[in-house]
């Protein structure tokens, strides 16, 4: 098989040294393994050879533990049977043998149905995929391309030559061309058309992908901005809020938290500033004086303790009233045992 492979190699770059007398050749390559992993309906193809593979490893495996358990008894029984009863359990197991040796090759054989199934279903994608090789080959000029995976060894091959990446492209999108309007299609065939030439021109292919940089690049400079900006008017938004909140707790005279008035300041420096020249004053003079706020939430605050003073002097009462009315109960109760006994 060596000699064989070699053989071919030796041939074939007789030929190239032939060629190249007379003109330039062209060689590209592929890795067929490589483009069918890329293939979708291929992987769905081996998924489904894969289940029924299964199952008939499982028939195998089934059959395979009764005959095992056929000899198991015919080992533990042998001698309390006759020669003739012997002879038949043993026909009956050689039978049963040859009949899983038959069904293993049948289905995992190299004619057996599982290389049948798998060469019907993968055959027509690699069709297609043969298809596509050909045509990538016309539209480069080459004038070979080898299959990386098949049995021709290559000891080196130069990844300027693969084109397994644009045949998986072309396969990709032939297959979306079904499903596209003619304007998809227009735009398609436009972008393949700029594909070929960056991939023909080295040049041209360098200075595309220092465009695609730059454009990541400010893309991603844009995003931030873009965040940032968000993130500013997030916070706006929530201060704003708390700002509300605060102004209504305020208004109907419930307590400000530290936090809350902080973030207000923050919004408002110059009611701040006004408030420190208040305080400083106030510690000047000694005394200190309560602005209209302050003024209402103590108004407030002693409403409210005179309410609370209410109610706990209601409750007292109440509780006095029903003592006594138990009281009272229980001296008529003792008054009526009394006069029953007298």
């Amino acid at each position: 098989m060596y000699m064989k492979k070699l053989f071919l190699l030796i041939s074939f770059f007789s030929i190239v040294a032939n060629a190249q007398t007379a003109r330039g050749v062209k060689i590209g390559y592929i890795d067929m393994e490589y483009i069918l992993e890329k293939v979708p309906d291929y992987a769905d193809a081996m998924n489904q050879l894969e289940q029924k593979a299964q199952k008939w490893k499982q028939e195998i495996e089934i059959k395979r533990n009764e005959i095992t358990a056929l000899k198991d008894n015919l080992k533990t029984e042998r001698v309390l049977l006759t020669k003739e009863l012997i002879e038949e359990r043993e026909e009956e197991i050689a039978y049963l043998d040859k009949e899983l040796l038959d069904y293993q090759e049948k289905r995992f054989g190299p004619k057996g149905d599982l290389i049948i199934q798998k060469s019907v279903l993968v055959k027509p994608i690699q069709d297609q995929i043969f298809t596509i090789i050909q045509d990538v080959a016309e539209q480069r000029k080459y004038d070979f391309v080898f299959d990386r995976a098949s049995d021709l060894t290559m000891l080196f091959a130069d990844k300027k030559h693969n084109i397994s990446d644009f045949v998986v492209r072309k396969l990709t999108s032939a297959q979306k061309r079904e499903e596209m309007s003619k304007k998809q299609l227009k735009a398609l065939e436009a972008k393949e058309a700029l594909e070929e030439s960056v991939a023909d021109n080295p040049a041209v292919e360098e200075r595309q992908r220092i465009l695609d940089e730059k454009k990541a690049a400010r893309e991603k400079v844009i995003a931030e901005r873009q965040k940032a900006i968000e993130d500013k008017k997030a916070a706006a938004a929530e201060k704003r809020k708390k700002l509300i909140e605060e102004r209504d707790a305020k208004k109907n005279g419930t307590v400000i938290e530290k936090e809350s008035t902080e973030e207000i300041n923050d919004l408002f420096p110059e009611d701040t500033e006004k408030k420190e020249e208040t305080n400083k004053s106030e510690e000047t003079t000694g005394e200190k004086k309560l602005t209209p706020e302050e003024t209402r939430q103590k108004a407030i605050d002693d409403r409210n303790k005179k309410i609370e003073e209410r109610k706990k002097a209601l409750e007292e009462k109440k509780k006095k009233i029903a003592e006594e009315r138990e009281a009272a109960k229980k001296a008529k109760e003792q008054k009526t045992e009394t006069e029953k006994k007298e």
